[in-house]
């Protein structure tokens, strides 16, 4: 019975051991094979722990049920354990991955001779000269001729694919990577020629759709050549770059480009308004690949780029077909070329995940109907271009028929018009002499009331004037009196001391004049004078200063510019008011020190006047008055200088602060003022070059402020 169950054992570990084997590859002089399924066995390695030593030594290959070996999301490392023998002449085997992003490829055997596993990678220098310049992912495996040996391969890669491995025989290499660099120079010489073409389209037709087309030829031309594998010449030592990021971006670059070409080229803003915004959402799916790329996860990102490309393209396809329906014939072309495009991408994913056998057609599917989906493009941009043409014409033979019919009626309506005209010619000339007598008449009435102004404006001026001088005259005439007494008293003091010196013999004549200088009290009399005299004084320096502002004055209407002392002006004017200015009122003039400023002085002198007495007025309006106070604050600027006057006055609305400049406009009663004040003061500040500007609230006062410039040159000014 022992016997029996050890040699079932026996059998089970044989059947085991035949179970996994795996058929010899055999390569020939001219000869190539894939490293099918029934070729290999393999070992995942999803955490890429393994170790070289460690597979020799493994029992855990197996066989797999799809032809080639396949790299999925988690899967990216794998083994592959093959024997190959050589039955050629060389003492080498090329062994290629074509058309699949690969970061790492490495093969171990035990060497024969040294009896030590070694390591062959795709990124060693070639064994073969002729070899270095191969844009292909390649290990020349040394193997002596009708020999064999096995060897373990490693594969990682990010990127969900297919590894399609081929073996060579050395000259058959030679002679396909020749065909195959002549085919693959003929695609990225198409693809040039297309962009170059296009662009050179762009430049004459100026139909931004041609720029868009270039952007997306290029970025679709530099995917394909990627595929090609000429970006492993120029990151031949870093292909982590490469694949992890170089690749990548350019496929969200391709995804993009193709989403703003067919945009513009299909009108989609204008033709499917009501979807446009779910069609802007296909940019953030490529947004959200390029995040992902961007935060390391490669082999999330290259999944999303998959499905990116399948939701895009399916999205064309069915707006191609929808707006071609709707009668958007440019959609054709599109429509078709877009329709092969999708096919082929999807007959290569189904490619890459094993449903369609890997060969020849179905590894270029995808390139050379890119370049068939090239020139149905640009078919369909010349098509548009026809399209547009055509309506073009349309629209023009249709203006051509209204402007003719236009033509006829305006020349019926010129004739009708023409008898209007003359008619109503006649009636313009009439209403015309009435309006220049009607000007006539404003102008003498506008005249007048500026005449009136200036009058009232003169009358205010009078009384003030009255005022000021009359206060230093009474008091100058009130000290004479009380002055002449004490001349007269020291007039007598004199006589008495002069009879006493002519009669010196006479004691009581003397002591008559002390006794009367005691009287009279001399010291007092002569400190009474000098009072009296100081008082006489201040009122002639009072009325001077008031003559001297009424000089400023006096050239109310000179338009002559010359240079001015605006301070000097605020307090001539405050001088000249100050007889109208109530006791609760307080003047706070804060004047900052500036040079005389080239100017017209009168005309200054009666906008201030104006806008003081317009501040005294608005507070005198008010019903109570409580620190009340009007602050004028004068500044000094590099190219202006601004004349500030606040007040506590009642303020303005809005409504009434738009409309205080305006000529006739008053908010006081009927007799009380002409509304020409701040219109006047509008005109001299105007006159300037200057500017002015109002604040103001209802019960919180007003602040006007004046800004005036320095550089006002000599002109003409109308009076």
């Amino acid at each position: 019975m022992k016997k029996i169950l050890l040699i079932l054992c026996f059998i089970a570990q044989i059947s085991k051991v035949f179970a996994v084997q795996a058929d010899t590859v055999e390569i020939h002089e001219n000869d190539t094979k894939y490293l099918t399924h029934q070729y290999f066995l393999e070992l995942e390695d999803p955490d890429n722990i393994f170790l070289a030593n460690d597979i020799v030594h493994s029992n855990s290959f197996h066989t797999i049920p799809s032809s080639f070996p396949l790299l999925k999301y988690s899967k990216s490392v794998t083994w592959l354990k093959f024997t190959i023998k050589n039955k050629t002449d060389e003492a080498f085997v090329p062994v290629t991955i074509a058309k699949s992003v690969i970061d790492e490829f490495d093969i171990y055997f035990n060497n024969r001779v040294t009896h030590r596993l070694e390591q062959l990678s795709s990124k060693d220098p070639k064994y073969h000269l002729n070899l270095l310049t191969q844009s292909i992912t390649l290990i020349n495996l040394p193997l002596q001729a009708d020999s064999s040996i096995t060897f373990y391969a490693r594969i990682k890669s990010n990127a969900p694919t297919v590894i399609p491995i081929e073996i060579y025989s050395a000259d058959r290499f030679l002679q396909k990577r020749g065909t195959d660099n002549i085919i693959n120079g003929a695609v990225i010489g198409i693809f040039l020629i297309m962009a170059l073409y296009n662009l050179m389209l762009f430049i004459t037709v100026g139909d931004v759709s041609y720029f868009y087309y270039v952007i997306y030829i290029v970025f679709l031309g530099l995917t394909q050549t990627l595929t090609l594998g000429f970006g492993s010449n120029l990151f031949s030592e870093n292909t982590t770059v490469l694949n992890n990021y170089i690749t990548p971006l350019i496929r969200i670059c391709f995804g993009c480009s193709l989403l703003l070409f067919a945009d513009k080229f299909l009108q989609l803003r204008q033709n499917i308004k009501q979807y446009y915004r779910m069609y802007l959402f296909l940019y953030v799916l490529y947004s959200l690949s390029l995040i992902t790329a961007l935060l390391g996860f490669v082999h999330i990102a290259y999944y999303m780029l998959t499905i990116n490309i399948f939701i895009v393209s399916i999205a064309l396809l069915f707006i191609g077909i929808l707006l071609y329906l709707k009668g958007f014939n440019p959609a054709k072309f599109f429509m078709i070329g877009w329709g092969l495009f999708l096919l082929s991408i999807l007959i290569s994913i189904a490619r890459n995940y094993g449903f369609v056998p890997y060969n020849y057609i179905t590894l270029n599917l995808v390139t050379y109907t890119s370049i068939i989906e090239l020139i149905l493009f640009s078919v369909a941009l010349a098509d548009k271009i026809n399209f547009y043409r055509n309506q073009n014409t349309q629209s023009q033979l249709a203006a051509l028929t209204i402007a003719k019919e236009n033509e006829r009626l305006i020349t019926e309506q010129n004739i009708f018009l023409e008898n209007k005209v003359k008619a109503r010619t006649q009636e313009l000339i009439h209403t015309n002499q009435n309006l220049s007598v009607t000007i006539d008449n404003l102008k003498s009435a506008q005249s007048q009331l500026v005449e009136t102004e200036k009058m009232a404006s003169l009358g205010q001026l009078t009384a003030g004037v009255a005022h000021e001088i009359n206060n230093p005259i009474n008091f100058v005439s009130a000290n004479v009196k009380p002055l002449r007494i004490d001349f007269e008293e020291l007039f007598l003091l004199l006589n008495k001391y002069d009879e006493a010196a002519n009669n010196p013999n006479d004691p009581q004549l003397l002591k008559a004049a002390n006794d009367y200088k005691q009287q009279i009290d001399a010291d007092f009399v002569k400190t009474e004078i000098h009072t009296l005299l100081d008082g006489i004084e201040d009122g002639a320096n009072r009325t001077a200063e008031i003559v001297q502002s009424l000089r400023t004055f006096s050239r109310m209407d000179e338009l002559v510019l010359m240079p001015a002392n605006i301070n000097a002006a605020i307090l001539g004017t405050l001088i000249i008011l100050r007889g109208s200015i109530p006791y609760y009122i307080e003047i706070k003039p804060v004047l900052d020190k500036m040079e005389p400023l080239n100017c017209y002085p009168g005309k200054i002198n009666q906008a201030l006047i104006n806008l003081i007495n317009n501040s005294i007025q608005a507070i005198k309006a008010k019903e109570v008055h409580e620190g009340e106070s009007i602050t004028i604050y004068t500044r000094d600027y590099p190219d202006y200088i601004s004349i500030e006057i606040t007040d506590t006055g009642i303020g303005m609305t809005n409504e009434v602060k738009q409309r205080i400049f305006e000529p006739f406009f008053t908010t006081k009663g009927v007799g009380e003022g002409t509304g020409l004040g701040l219109s006047i003061v509008f005109g001299i500040i105007e006159k300037h070059n200057g500017s002015i500007h109002v604040e103001s609230a209802p019960g919180k006062g007003s602040t006007f402020t004046v800004m005036l410039p320095k550089d006002l040159a000599d002109e003409v000014v109308d009076s």
